[in-house]
């Protein structure tokens, strides 16, 4: 509380410093940032992609070795504290992070794009089905979560039991000691907040093409750059407002009312839809998933040379590790009082099961209209990513209401977890401090809107995936650090 409002001046300026330019090349010159982040990530993913690969494997298997250690009982908190909340609604805060765009935005494209072009073997066939529907699970489930588990088990034990600022830096104060406050420290901030806005702008991004889609399909509003730019304008101004202004009971609202339409939709599929097609599918491609986890991490594509793990596994692995600091801040906030076994099985377990199950209703959907009810799905894919979902509606009862339902719901996703996430940069650039200064919070706000419009412009979805792995990449070498330095403090206090 000392920091209250007090922004740490090098972190704020650089960041932002870097960002403005980043959002200034974009505007004057998109073609040519197009052009070398482009370069930059074919380089990164033929000589590093194994090292993305590797690194979210050995997040996976670290998280659950805590668990199951000796280290399990240590506390996220002092030994005498209780859990800040009660199991149920810590349980339900983690099921509603197993939301978001990407989910909404996925959930159809992504089984029906492997369906045409698995990462081996032939397309469009029942094997091809199979496949595709084991790598969206593969890509949402549990390697996903240990990334934001092991961020939020760090973040929450140096706050909460060392009493150590909510910074990144915070975490490698074993190793460094007091020079977490020098340069190497600024530095580690400094990455997070360079790998958050720029995981969020890929996020707003896929949002801003999404809603434009379901508006082209619903009304014939156009699908053109001038159109994303405008939605990205409008929900800017609408979640920097409610930063500035301070309206946190607005966006909880919100952040419920999502949640509320979120299972709505899905309960109407599971009823309404294939059901008996959706559980078989459900049931199998998860057994398929946990039978062949370790195979499919370690696989990169190198005999095989279709650039399909470089598009789809890698572009995933660094996407969620940029969003570690935003979401591992959040879970972190919430699980104070928690063991560590507790954490890592609640963290790990609850989102994936929902994923599985949201990527099952609506994939498996998408998959046996193509398949079974001869509706040519996977054309529509092909023209437009982006307007899967509202396909595969449009073959179900009251589609009229329930595409509208999607395209709130993408909105109110951008809205929540851009708000969110201005919060957490906030923090970053505040020396740990929870309550931000809304000018501080409205200047990410706008930057954040900046970025994602920038990533549209030069490039749509190919730049958008191209930020997540190029920004994501200085950050996973800082996760690997941190694993040292959690056995490094969890020894010590043993």
């Amino acid at each position: 509380m000392e920091h209250k409002g007090k922004i740490d001046p090098i972190v704020f300026y650089v960041s932002l410093v870097l960002c403005m330019i980043f959002v200034a090349w974009g505007v004057i010159s998109p073609a040519n940032l197009n052009s070398v982040s482009g370069a930059v990530l074919n380089y990164l993913i033929a000589n590093f992609g194994w090292l993305y690969l590797l690194s979210a494997f050995i997040f996976l298997i670290f998280v659950i070795y805590l668990a199951v250690s000796r280290y399990g009982t240590i506390k996220l908190g002092k030994d005498n504290e209780s859990p800040e909340y009660s199991t149920f609604a810590w349980l339900a805060m983690l099921f509603t992070t197993g939301m978001g765009i990407g989910l909404v935005f996925w959930s159809v494209a992504e089984p029906m794009t492997h369906y045409i072009n698995p990462p081996m073997g032939e397309g469009g066939t029942t094997e091809a089905a199979g496949m595709a529907m084991k790598y969206t699970f593969f890509h949402w489930g549990l390697h996903a979560w240990a990334i934001f588990a092991l961020v939020g088990l760090a973040l929450a034990y140096f706050q909460f039991r060392k009493g150590k600022p909510g910074l990144i830096s915070s975490v490698f104060y074993p190793i460094l000691g007091d020079k977490v406050d020098g340069p190497i420290g600024k530095t580690i901030d400094i990455l997070a907040v360079f790998a958050t806005i720029f995981g969020l702008g890929t996020s707003l991004g896929l949002g801003t093409q999404q809603i434009n889609s379901g508006l082209e399909y619903l009304y014939g509003i156009p699908n053109s750059p001038m159109v994303n730019i405008i939605i990205i304008v409008v929900i800017t101004t609408i979640f920097t407002g409610a930063a500035i202004v301070g309206i946190e009971k607005a966006i909880a609202l919100i952040a419920k009312l999502t949640v509320y339409g979120a299972i709505g939709l899905l309960v109407f599929l599971i009823l309404f839809g294939p059901t008996r097609f959706i559980f078989n599918i459900f049931s199998e491609t998860l057994g398929s998933y946990l039978g062949q986890i370790i195979p499919m991490s370690l696989w990169t594509d190198a005999i095989e040379q279709k650039g399909w793990s470089g598009g789809w596994t890698i572009f995933y692995w660094a996407w969620w590790i940029a969003w570690g600091p935003f979401v591992g801040q959040f879970i972190a906030r919430i699980s104070r009082g928690r063991t560590i076994r507790e954490f890592v099985l609640g963290v790990l377990l609850v989102p994936t099961v929902f994923s599985v199950l949201w990527l099952s209703v609506f994939g498996g959907s998408g998959l046996f209209l193509e398949i079974v009810g001869g509706v040519d799905i996977s054309t529509a894919v092909n023209n437009d990513m982006a307007s899967a979902l509202f396909v595969t509606l449009s073959n179900f009862p009251i589609s009229s209401i329930t595409s509208v339902l999607a395209i709130l719901l993408i909105s109110a996703f951008f809205i929540t977890s851009a708000d969110s996430g201005t919060f957490v940069v906030g923090m970053l650039t505040s020396k740990g401090s929870f309550e931000p200064s809304n000018w501080v919070k409205g200047i990410w706000g706008t930057i954040l809107g900046g970025v994602a419009a920038v990533l549209l412009l030069s490039g749509g979805l190919g730049a958008l995936q191209t930020a997540s792995i190029v920004s994501a990449f200085p950050f996973m070498l800082v996760m690997l650090v941190m694993m040292y330095s959690l056995l490094k403090a969890f020894s010590e206090e043993v």
